[in-house]
């Protein structure tokens, strides 16, 4: 039988579960953002650039567990920052599969290394 990843999202842990394996990048962030917004992250207008630096600070924290070789806690920490990402993008009504197919386009027509040593 086949292992499925189950989110819960409600204040308690229990409730409604959310299958994550198996979805589209849009459909992660509409899981990612409905979670968000019932733990209260959305009250309020959202301050963009904080969000953003929240983004930075996971990567920031996966940095630091891959220093310390902690293994799990980095791979959480990636998790972390993908579900403020997704959440990110979920919030702003932005079709994220979309943005990556047209920049992959860009990108493919740019030189190697975008011309630049790394």
């Amino acid at each position: 039988m086949e292992e499925k990843q189950i989110l819960k999202n409600s204040p308690e842990g229990q409730g409604e579960s959310v299958e994550i394996r198996g979805k589209s990048l849009n459909e992660l962030c509409a899981v990612c953002h409905r979670i968000a917004v019932s733990k209260g992250f959305w009250d309020e207008e959202r301050n963009i650039g904080e969000a953003l630096m929240l983004i930075v600070t996971e990567l920031a924290e996966a940095m630091e567990a891959h220093r310390r070789q902690e293994h799990e806690n980095f791979n959480e920490e990636l998790a972390d920052t993908f579900i403020r990402l997704m959440d990110l993008c979920g919030g702003m009504g932005i079709d994220i599969e979309a943005e990556i197919e047209r920049k992959s386009r860009k990108n493919r027509n740019r030189p190697y290394k975008h011309g630049k040593i790394c």
